[in-house]
């Protein structure tokens, strides 16, 4: 029984370091390739957006290349009234706003030298030459960070025109790539290869559209109310609250508080706090209704999956990771759950895996079939 026991903890053992090993490769490689994987990822992501006015354009008999080139035009065309119609605002109620800060930050200095605490200037004092002095001992890792910083942004540059080159390309002959890979991999797995990337092209999708409600939602009713209480930067947090929510429940929680805050510099704590209240009801709405209603269908994943997903993403690779971690685990999930069906259908104990659909949906990309060798 004992050595039974063993036997079995030894080979189950082994399966676990096997999968983190392959698991520890797969990440190595993802982090050496990640110059290349970032930029098709984004790409990917803004292609399921723009493809259905691609779509829309190249069943009016536009020429593919011509329907990519005004989807991608107008998107650049709207993301740039967006930031132009966000920049004066920001430069406008900037000085105010920091004015309001300055008052606050006294204000609080006040409040610690008075009852119970009673911190004195000197202690004060000492505490910002600490501060001062840390930040000039600093010196050199701040310089050596503008120049990151620089190198970065140029890195960001590359990165935005690779996107958009392979935006592009993905509306143009996205339904050739299907029928492409489908003969590079040969009729059997081209036709596994298919089934789940239209899978995952179905839920990538969904995602999509269901987090641009979700956040849409967010940002009117949010932005209504900053707009009636007369808070500052009301249309850059309204923005912000909509480009949040793309993050699931981590992206709400950061725009709510920064509207909260904004709230309490520019408008005091009555304010601040009724904007609390509007916070607190919006995202109760989204997380109870409009969530489970809308990405019960589209994601199949648990709450805890999405949170743990946007963790490792964010400490990974940051604001970019936190972004793109519930579509990727998403994804691999289609994945996952496609590999299930296909060992249940092989081995009898579940039905066998859906074939893909004859016509294609309207929120599929079209696939055109692979040419028969013969002829």
């Amino acid at each position: 029984m004992i050595g039974g026991g063993l036997l079995w903890l030894a080979k189950w053992s082994l399966c676990v370091v096997a999968i983190a090993a392959g698991a520890w490769v797969l990440g190595s490689v993802a982090a050496r390739l990640w110059v290349v994987l970032l930029p098709v990822t984004l790409a990917v992501v803004v292609t399921t957006i723009l493809w259905p006015a691609t779509r829309w354009l190249t069943a009016r008999k536009f020429p593919p290349a011509l329907a990519a080139t005004i989807t991608l035009l107008s998107f650049l065309a709207v993301l740039a009234g967006v930031i132009a119609s966000i920049v004066p605002s920001v430069a406008d109620q900037a000085p105010e706003l920091a004015d309001k800060a300055t008052a606050g930050v006294n204000q609080v200095r006040d409040w610690i030298q008075g009852p119970p605490l009673r911190i004195r200037d000197e202690q004060l004092d000492s505490a910002v030459a600490a501060i001062v002095d840390r930040l000039q001992s600093s010196g050199a890792q701040i310089a050596g960070g503008v120049f990151t910083g620089v190198s970065t942004a140029t890195s960001v540059l590359i990165t935005v025109f690779l996107v958009l080159v392979l935006v592009f390309f993905f509306l143009k002959d996205g339904p050739r790539l299907v029928p492409w890979m489908h003969r590079v991999c040969g009729d059997r797995s081209g036709r596994h290869l298919e089934a789940v990337l239209e899978r995952v092209w179905a839920t990538l999708g969904g995602f999509i559209r269901t987090q641009a409600v979700v956040s849409l939602v967010d940002a009117v009713f949010i932005g209504a109310a900053l707009f009636i209480l007369d808070v500052p930067l009301a249309l850059v947090l309204a923005v912000f609250t909509f480009i949040g929510g793309f993050v699931p429940i981590v992206g709400a929680f950061v725009a709510g508080a920064l509207a909260v805050l904004v709230a309490l510099v520019g408008n005091g704590f009555v304010t601040a706090l009724i904007v609390l209240g509007v916070v607190i009801a919006v995202q109760q709405l989204e997380g109870n209704v409009l969530q489970p209603v809308l990405q019960s269908r589209s994601m199949e994943l648990h709450a805890a999956i999405v949170l743990l997903a946007i963790t490792a993403g964010s400490s990974l690779y940051g604001i970019t990771g936190a972004f793109l971690a519930v579509p990727v685990v998403a994804m691999i999930a289609v994945v996952i759950r496609y590999i299930g069906e296909q060992i249940d259908a092989a081995t009898g104990s579940g039905p066998a895996a859906e074939e893909p659909d004859a016509e294609p949906d309207a929120d599929k990309i079209p696939v055109t079939p692979a040419p028969d060798p013969a002829t």
